[in-house]
Order: C-alpha cells, then sequence, then structure tokens
C-alpha cells in the first residue's frame, strides 16, 4: 500500500478527529500536525491526500461499508473498492475479517448507487439542486468535477513582477508550471509543491489564489486613483489583487466583522508591497464606517458569506458540515449585505455579488430579489466586460458561473451591476407610467367601442 504505520495511524487519527464534522478538516489537520512534530513533509503530504481523499469519497465509502462503520473501515472501503489495493497490500494494516468484508467490497458496482452517491453529495445537496430545475446528469457531473483534488493557482503580483518573467522563473527552478488560460495573472503549478518558504512567495512576488477567484475581481473593472471597497475581505486574496490592478492608488477599504480574519491580512500585506489598502473592522453590514461611505465608492465587492459548496475540491468536509437549513440562514445574510453595500456605490460606479457556491438560492435569486427593489441598479452582461479585458470564457447568460468541469476553477458565481443617475431612474419609472396610462385609454377606448358599436 506504500504507506509506513506511522503515516496509517496518524490517517486514523486524522479521521477520527475530523469525522464528527465539528471543526474544519484543515484546522484539524493543522493540529494533528503540530502534534506529531516529528512527521517529514512526505508524510504529511501522504496523510493530507489520503484523509481528503476520504472524505471526497465518503457517500461511496457509507453505501459500501455502511452509514455507522467508523473510520477504520471507511478507510479500508477506500483502499479496497476505490484505490484498488490488492488483498495481500490490506493485511499489511487489517484483521483477517475486515479483509473478508474488503473482498465484498471490491465487487461493488458504483453504477447501482443512488444518485447522491455517485455524485459524491450528501442527499440535502442533490434535493436542493433537483429543487432548482438540475437535471441528474448536471448533478452527476458537477458532483464528479468538485470530488477531484484542485491544482495550485497562483497570482502574479504585478507590482512586483510580469505574469511571464514569473513564469519564466519558475519554469528554470524546476517547477511544473503554465499559464492559466483565462486570468492574465494567473499560472497553474504541477505536483503541488510547497510554497510557504519559497522565496518568490516570501518576497511577495505571487500570492496563492485560484483562477476563478482571480476572475471575480477582474469584474470589478477598477482602476488607478479609484475609491474601492471589499466589503467581505476575509483574510484578503481579493483585496490583494485589487490593489494590484489598482497599482497601490487610490484608496482600497477592506471591511469584515473578523478581528482574526483582518489580522492574516496583514503579513500578506506587508509581503505585496501595497500601501492603499485600509482595513476596517465593522460589527455588522449596518456598522457606521460603511455609512460614512454612502455613494463614493467607485467599485465594491462582495464576496459574501456562503455555504462554499464551489471549494468542495479543496474542503470537502463543507458538504457535511452544511445544511438546507444552514442556507437559508445564510440567504438572508446575503440579502442583508449586499443591501448595504450598495450604498456604498457612486453614480456609475459598479457593484459585484459574488459566492462561491454552486446553489442559484445563494446566487441568481439574491441578486434578482436585489434588483427588483433597487431599480437605481441594472445588471451588465459580464460577458461584454470579460470581452474588453480581452478574457474569452465560456458562459452561458449574462452572469458568471464558473465550474471544475468546464472552466478548471472552483465553483464561482458573480452578477455586475451598476448604479444608474436619479435621472435615469426617474426617466424610465415616467415612461412606465405613460405606457400604463396609454394602455388604460386604450383599454378604456375598446370598453367604448363595444358598448356602442362606434368605430
Amino acid at each position: 500500500m506504500l504507506l509506513t504505520s506511522i503515516q496509517f495511524n496518524a490517517i486514523l487519527d486524522a479521521l477520527e478527529q475530523i469525522l464528527p464534522f465539528t471543526a474544519p478538516a484543515d484546522v484539524c489537520m493543522s493540529r494533528l500536525f503540530r502534534e506529531h512534530k516529528k512527521l517529514g513533509s512526505r508524510d504529511r503530504a501522504v496523510i493530507a491526500e489520503t484523509v481528503f481523499g476520504v472524505l471526497r469519497a465518503l457517500p461511496k465509502l457509507k453505501w459500501i461499508a455502511g452509514e455507522e462503520a467508523g473510520g477504520r473501515l471507511w478507510l479500508l472501503a477506500w483502499h479496497a473498492a476505490v484505490e484498488k489495493h490488492t488483498i495481500k497490500e490490506l493485511s499489511t494494516f487489517y484483521r483477517e475479517d475486515q479483509l473478508e468484508l474488503a473482498k465484498t467490497w471490491k465487487g461493488k458496482n458504483l453504477a447501482d448507487a443512488p444518485l447522491a452517491v455517485r455524485a459524491g453529495f450528501p442527499q440535502w445537496i442533490v434535493d436542493a439542486l433537483h429543487a432548482e430545475s438540475r437535471t441528474d446528469e448536471e448533478i452527476l457531473q458537477l458532483g464528479l468535477g468538485l470530488g477531484q483534488p484542485a491544482p495550485l493557482d497562483i497570482r502574479a503580483n504585478l507590482l512586483k513582477n510580469k505574469r511571464d518573467a514569473l513564469l519564466e522563473q519558475l519554469q528554470a527552478e524546476h517547477f511544473q508550471a503554465e499559464a492559466t488560460p483565462y486570468s492574465p495573472w494567473g499560472i497553474r503549478l504541477g505536483g503541488k509543491p510547497s510554497l510557504s518558504r519559497h522565496p518568490g512567495f516570501l518576497g511577495g512576488l505571487y500570492e496563492v489564489q485560484d483562477e476563478g477567484s482571480q476572475l471575480l475581481t477582474l469584474l470589478t473593472g477598477v482602476r488607478r486613483g479609484q475609491m474601492v471597497t471589499d466589503f467581505c475581505a476575509g483574510a484578503g486574496g481579493k483585496t490583494l489583487a485589487l490593489g494590484a490592478q489598482m497599482q497601490s492608488t487610490g484608496r482600497l477599504y477592506a471591511f469584515d466583522i473578523s478581528e482574526k480574519r483582518l489580522a492574516n491580512l496583514k503579513p500578506r500585506l506587508a509581503r505585496s508591497g501595497l500601501s492603499n489598502v485600509q482595513s476596517q473592522l465593522i460589527a455588522s453590514e449596518n456598522d457606521q464606517k460603511i455609512k460614512r461611505l454612502a455613494g463614493k465608492m467607485d467599485a465594491v465587492l462582495v464576496d459574501a458569506p456562503c455555504s462554499g459548496l464551489g471549494t468542495l475540491r479543496r474542503n470537502p468536509d463543507l458538504k457535511y458540515r452544511q445544511s438546507g437549513t444552514g442556507v437559508a440562514e445564510l440567504n438572508a445574510k446575503q440579502a442583508s449585505i449586499l443591501a448595504s453595500a450598495a450604498r456604498l456605490v457612486k453614480t456609475g460606479g459598479r457593484l459585484v455579488y459574488a459566492t462561491c457556491s454552486i446553489l442559484e438560492s445563494e446566487n441568481s435569486a439574491i441578486v434578482d430579489a436585489f434588483l427588483a427593489t433597487h431599480p437605481e441598479f441594472e445588471r451588465v452582461d459580464v460577458r461584454t466586460l470579460l470581452a474588453k479585458e480581452k478574457v474569452e470564457l465560456p458562459l452561458e447568460g449574462p452572469d458568471l458561473r464558473l465550474t471544475p468541469i468546464v472552466h478548471g476553477t472552483d465553483g464561482f458565481y458573480a452578477a455586475v451591476m451598476q448604479r444608474r443617475s436619479i435621472a435615469a431612474v426617474a426617466e424610465e419609472v415616467a415612461a412606465a407610467i405613460a405606457d400604463a396610462q396609454d394602455n388604460a385609454s386604450n383599454e378604456a377606448q375598446a370598453v367604448v367601442t363595444a358598448t356602442t358599436g362606434e368605430a
């Protein structure tokens, strides 16, 4: 099986900590590695790869071994039925009775499994997607795409170097590196190298960021000297990308309700060389700090808190830590945040609402409801915006919808809106009233004609 006893036992230990799903898997893994300081980089890579493989395939493993089988037997099902190890290889770590189970599991045909199992989703996600009129085949393809490990993408920091120069440098250092197909700043690395101590990373030449996330910041259209807000900044990945687009000029506000997340931005900001970022801790989306900036922003990016289901390639445990009830609670928060952020946008300014979710209830449904009550904003076709940036991206409809199967990115959604002038809104309302009056007059005339018989 090419596992050592130390690796095998650490995998079981990790699964024991993660499978209750009371904490994020990456947090549990970090804690495990801190507790086992003697594990080498190769050990850690093998352990992490196996644990996250089990998490991605857990619906299949539960179907094979049983819902209550537990970590050890689910790991056995992973080794026997997914990785297809021989019984001889399995005998190193499993008892004779467990090996007998493995023999029967090897013959199970996944084609006979329910859709949720084949797609690698808990049933609640399949139900949610069906409710949005997704077909079985669409759900299956989405699940297969999100069930694969994600590539490692980085974004060249244009303040310090150009992408082509960075790409050439990385290739000279024998990295498996190639330009991303869509983002003008992205580089995709093969082999999942560790970058935390790489001189280019420490020197701020690049940041780790999925290509889809890079495209979200591109849609803001920010330029030098503007006033811009990253409304839900988190640890600041998109803030850094926005600042680089602005060439560290103008003013860039990074808002978040988490002091810890904003603290994580500080070292990244120092590496980046940006000097135009003002991080702001806020109490809520209705904080007074936000109200003071109303109507002043050229662009506002709302990367809203969401289920994160578009990132299952990286965070497979999210599908077990979320629920339909939790998503409904998020919907209310998403609508409130978008309405609050919109107040910052000046006339002619751009508002970008984005999530890393695959559910339309968190995506277009939020935007459609917002536009229905905010006539001062109009939707902008992202295909037109991307064409101006010379980005050719296969899309259906005016909003950005990225999937791993079609685009090779995480699952992302974004809608772009622009604030119109009061005069334009008033003119449209007046035209609508005039149309209504004309229609009413025509209907009244038709009634008179029908009654009197006059032509």
